[in-house]
């Protein structure tokens, strides 16, 4: 679930924040504010194309969210700037993000104590005008999300597993992957970017093929582990921008 730890929904909180900054205070005017992020007017895109090894933009949420759009690379970088004990100065000392960092900090400092210029009250979308229910709304999120999954670990899996006979009494691979799921995921999608549902998708596949394979988890469980979420990261890099993929991320 998105935002659903303390730290992830301390981050939400931080780049709304900045949107509100932004209105409120019409930063997105600037000269200089366009000049590092763009403009603010450029229409929201359905599904955007990051690319992971930019240093123009700084790293907060997941899947390279700020080089979606000009406002959100703004409450990407001020949700950074924000966050206590960042050092990001130094996390991103000689990146051409730097730049933009320093900005936010001269106009945080500018605009301290200063009344903002938009003060009216606005009820958005009111408990009273929503019809859509939680259900809706997620299974919505989980097509928009969803890619088509690999279909090509089975030799992968017979290399990580056993499927020798002599081997039936160990745990079922399949178990072994239930039971670990939760922190290989985590894990998985900290360092790729991913959402953890999709990965689930993953991981419910695979689990599927280890029973139908009857395969068994043999040896170290620790490098079995290990081993299991290099798989799982390699699958999920080659989904994302593998020649199949469109390599495009819904926003």
């Amino acid at each position: 679930m998105e935002g659903g730890t303390w730290s992830e929904c301390m981050g939400i909180l931080r780049h709304e924040a900045a949107h509100v900054l932004q209105h409120s205070y019409g930063l997105h005017h600037r000269r200089r504010w366009q000049q590092l992020f763009g403009p603010s007017s450029r229409r929201y895109p359905r599904y955007y194309r990051p690319n992971p090894a930019s240093r123009h933009f700084v790293q907060h949420l997941r899947l390279w969210y700020a080089q979606s759009h000009p406002d959100e690379d703004f409450a990407e970088t001020f949700a950074v700037w924000l966050r206590p004990r960042s050092n990001w100065r130094t996390r991103y000392a000689g990146w051409p993000a730097l730049k933009k960092l320093e900005y936010v900090d001269e106009l945080m400092a500018e605009i301290a104590g200063v009344a903002p210029l938009l003060t009216r009250r606005e009820r958005v979308e009111p408990l009273s005008q929503l019809t859509q229910t939680l259900a809706e709304h997620y299974r919505k999120k989980q097509a928009l999300y969803a890619f088509e999954t690999p279909k090509t670990y089975d030799r992968d899996l017979l290399r990580l597993f056993s499927a020798d006979p002599r081997h039936r009494r160990s745990q079922a691979a399949s178990a072994f992957i239930r039971r670990h799921r939760a922190h290989i995921r985590h894990m998985v999608a900290r360092w790729t970017g991913e959402y953890q549902l999709t990965l689930d998708a993953l991981l419910d596949d695979m689990m599927v093929r280890c029973r139908e394979l009857n395969l068994r988890a043999v040896g170290s469980e620790r490098k079995l582990v290990m081993e299991f979420t290099v798989l799982l990261t390699a699958k999920t890099v080659h989904a994302l921008f593998g020649p199949l993929r469109r390599k495009w991320i819904a926003l």
